[in-house]
């Protein structure tokens, strides 16, 4: 499990109090219950954590699925400028 996958998947269970075990790469948002006040957070969390800017409403980037989540933050990690600012 590479570190964003742990970090997301982290962030998922404490965010929806759901066990981390539950949670797969194939799991989407609605497969874990988690509604969409929650899944609100989960995304702030996950920007604030990784320092990021998930994009609203892009085709390119998966944000219900558990693997689309992973995939769009190690992507953006990537393009992160090394002066530390947040990747549009």
């Amino acid at each position: 499990m590479s570190q964003v996958q742990d970090t997301v998947f982290g962030i998922i269970a404490k965010e929806a109090n759901i066990d981390v075990s539950k949670i797969t790469l194939d799991s989407t948002l609605k497969d874990l219950e988690i509604a969409s006040l929650d899944a609100v957070q989960i995304i702030f969390e996950i920007e604030d954590q990784f320092k990021i800017s998930l994009p609203d409403r892009d085709p390119n980037f998966d944000t219900e699925s558990v693997r689309g989540l992973v995939e769009a933050v190690e992507k953006l990690v990537a393009e992160k400028p090394a002066d530390g600012t947040p990747a549009a």
